[in-house]
């Protein structure tokens, strides 16, 4: 997440889109965007393929890019 997010470190945050959602723990940092988030796919633990589609494109049948609107709440402990 963006160091501007109101997160912390470590914290661990749900994050929802419309197609699923995830529990993650944050690591701010400059690289993304204020207001971005982003999570690996790759990693089976995050599982962001989750909360983005799963289309191919129609030529190339690669996977679309994957970026999609999403909620991050702060998980009560």
């Amino acid at each position: 997440m963006n160091l501007a997010s109101h997160q912390r470190d470590d914290e661990y945050v749900r994050v929802l889109s419309r197609r699923g959602e995830l529990t993650v723990k944050v690591t701010r940092s400059h690289k993304p965007a204020r207001g971005s988030v982003f999570i690996p796919f790759h990693f089976k633990e995050a599982a962001a393929n989750l909360l983005t589609i799963d289309a191919l494109a129609p030529y190339g049948k690669i996977p679309e890019f994957k970026f999609c609107a999403v909620r991050v709440e702060k998980l009560e402990v």
